[in-house]
C-alpha cells in the first residue's frame, strides 16, 4: 500500500525504520512542523507538566506495586517495609505520594486557563469534555490510591466516601455493596481498590490520547481567542514551544523536588501515618486537599428538600449533598453550552474576568470550608453557613452568571490577528 509523500532523514537507521513504519514522519509532523500560535504564554506549559506527571506516576507506581500487599493484615507495613527495606523505596514513594498532588496542581493549573482563555468554546467543545472525562478518572484514581496505605485515614475515608453511595434511590446499597465486596470496608474492599488503582492510569493514558489527538485535529486555542489566519499568526511546535516546555517543566520539576525531599509529608494528614483500626473513628476526617472544595459542597447540605407543610421529604439532606457534589463536575462538562458568548479569551471580557476570577477565590475558600470540622465557626457564624454560601456561588457561577454574560457582555474589540496581537 503507498503511503503519501515524506522527507527523507539524514541518520540511515532512523530513515531505515521510516521508510517502513513512518512514526519518525509523524511525529515530527504533530510536535515538530505542527503550526502552533505564536502567543502562547507560561500557562501553556501545564498540558505538557500534566502529561510528564502522569508517566511519573505510572512508572514509580509499577515499582511500589512490586512490593505493595493488598492485604488488610500487611498492607500498612508493606509500606513500612518499602520505606525503610527496599532500596530507594523512600524515594520512590515520595514521588508517588507528592506526584498526586502536582499532577492536580498542573491539571487545575491547565483547567483555568482553559476558562480564561475560552478554550471549551466550539470548536473545541470534545476537547474540554475529553479534559473533564480525565480529571473524574483522576480523582477516582487518587481516592483509590489514598486507601492503599491502610492508616487511620486511609480506612475512614473510604467508609466515609463509599458509604455516600448508599444515598442514591433503590440501588444505593446494592452499589455500597458492590464496592466493599461484603458488608464493611475489609481486604476484598482493599483488593478491588488496588486492581483499580492500578488499572485506571492506563485508562487515564488512553484518553489523553484522544484528548491529544482532539487538540490535533482542531489546533490549540491561544490568549488572544482567535483563530490563526496566516503564517505570520503561527510558529512550528519545535524548537519554539519544546524549549519552552522545558523550562517550564524544568521550574515545576524543582518545587516538586523540594518538597520530595525536604517536605514529603506536609501535604499528607498525620492520622494516616497510624493504622487502620475500624474501632477508633478519628476525630475530623479530612481527604486529601485537592478533593477538599468537593468536600466543603457535600457537607454544605445539611438540609432535607420536601414538598412544603408536609412530612413529605424528596430530596434527603445526604442525597442532596452528593448530587451538590457530583453536579458540581456535571457543570464543567455543560460549560460549553452554558457560555456561548462569541468572545473567548477573559482578556477581551472584563466583566467575565472579574466573576470568574471570584470564582477561583470562592473555590479555593471552599477547599478551606472543607478543611475545616463541620462544627468550625468564623467569626460568629458557623462556617458550615460559609460553605453553603460558596456552593450558592459555584453554582450559580454557572447556571446564571454565564448565561447572563453570553446575552448581556459587550466585551472589547478584538485584535485583527494573532500577529497584530503580539505587536500591540
Amino acid at each position: 500500500m503507498a503511503s503519501g509523500p515524506r522527507e527523507k532523514f539524514d541518520n540511515p537507521v532512523v530513515e531505515w525504520i521510516d521508510s517502513r513504519l513512518p512514526v519518525f514522519t509523524l511525529m515530527n509532523k504533530e510536535y515538530g512542523v505542527f503550526p502552533t500560535p505564536k502567543n502562547f504564554n507560561y500557562f501553556w506549559n501545564f498540558g505538557a507538566i500534566a502529561m510528564f506527571m502522569l508517566v511519573t506516576m505510572i512508572v514509580s507506581g509499577i515499582v511500589l506495586a512490586m512490593h505493595y500487599t493488598a492485604n488488610v493484615g500487611m498492607a500498612f507495613d508493606s509500606v513500612e517495609r518499602i520505606m525503610r527495606d527496599v532500596n530507594g523505596g523512600w524515594l520512590i514513594r515520595y514521588i508517588h505520594m507528592n506526584g498526586a498532588s502536582f499532577f492536580f496542581i498542573a491539571v487545575f493549573i491547565h483547567m483555568f486557563r482553559g476558562m480564561y482563555y475560552g478554550s471549551y468554546k466550539q470548536p473545541r467543545e470534545l476537547l474540554w469534555i475529553l479534559g473533564v472525562v480525565i480529571f473524574l478518572l483522576m480523582m477516582a484514581t487518587a481516592f483509590m490510591g489514598y486507601v492503599l496505605p491502610w492508616g487511620q485515614m486511609s480506612y475512614w475515608g473510604a467508609t466515609v466516601i463509599t458509604n455516600l453511595f448508599s444515598a442514591i434511590p433503590l440501588v444505593g446499597e446494592k452499589i455500597v455493596t458492590l464496592l466493599w465486596g461484603g458488608f464493611s470496608v475489609d481486604n476484598p474492599t482493599l483488593n478491588r481498590f488496588f486492581a483499580l488503582h492500578y488499572l485506571m492510569p492506563f485508562v487515564i493514558f488512553a484518553v489523553v490520547f484522544l484528548h491529544v489527538w482532539a487538540l490535533h485535529v482542531t489546533g490549540s486555542n491561544n490568549p488572544a481567542g482567535i483563530e490563526p489566519k496566516t503564517k505570520k499568526d503561527t510558529l512550528p511546535f519545535h524548537p519554539y514551544y519544546t524549549m519552552k516546555d522545558t523550562f517550564g517543566l524544568l521550574v515545576f520539576i524543582i518545587v516538586y523536588a523540594l518538597f520530595v525531599f525536604y517536605a514529603p509529608d506536609y501535604l499528607g494528614h498525620p492520622d494516616n501515618y497510624t493504622p487502620a483500626n475500624p474501632l477508633v473513628t478519628p476525630a475530623h476526617i479530612v481527604p486529601e486537599w485537592y478533593f477538599l472544595p468537593f468536600y466543603a459542597m457535600l457537607r454544605a447540605i445539611t438540609f432535607d428538600i420536601g414538598i412544603p407543610f408536609t412530612d413529605i421529604t424528596i430530596i434527603s439532606a445526604k442525597l442532596g449533598g452528593v448530587l451538590t457534589m457530583f453536579g458540581s463536575i456535571a457543570l464543567l462538562i455543560l460549560l460549553p453550552w452554558l457560555d456561548t458568548h462569541p468572545i473567548r479569551s477573559a482578556r477581551y471580557r472584563p466583566l467575565f474576568r472579574t466573576f470568574l476570577l471570584l470564582f477561583v477565590v470562592v473555590f479555593v475558600f471552599l477547599g478551606y470550608v472543607g478543611s475545616q470540622p463541620a462544627d468550625a465557626t468564623l467569626g460568629p457564624l458557623p462556617l458550615s453557613v460559609f460553605g453553603l454560601l460558596g456552593t450558592a456561588y459555584y453554582y450559580g457561577f454557572f447556571l446564571v452568571i454565564l448565561p447572563w454574560l453570553s446575552k448581556n457582555e459587550k466585551g472589547r474589540d478584538l485584535p485583527a490577528s494573532i500577529h497584530e496581537s503580539v505587536l500591540g
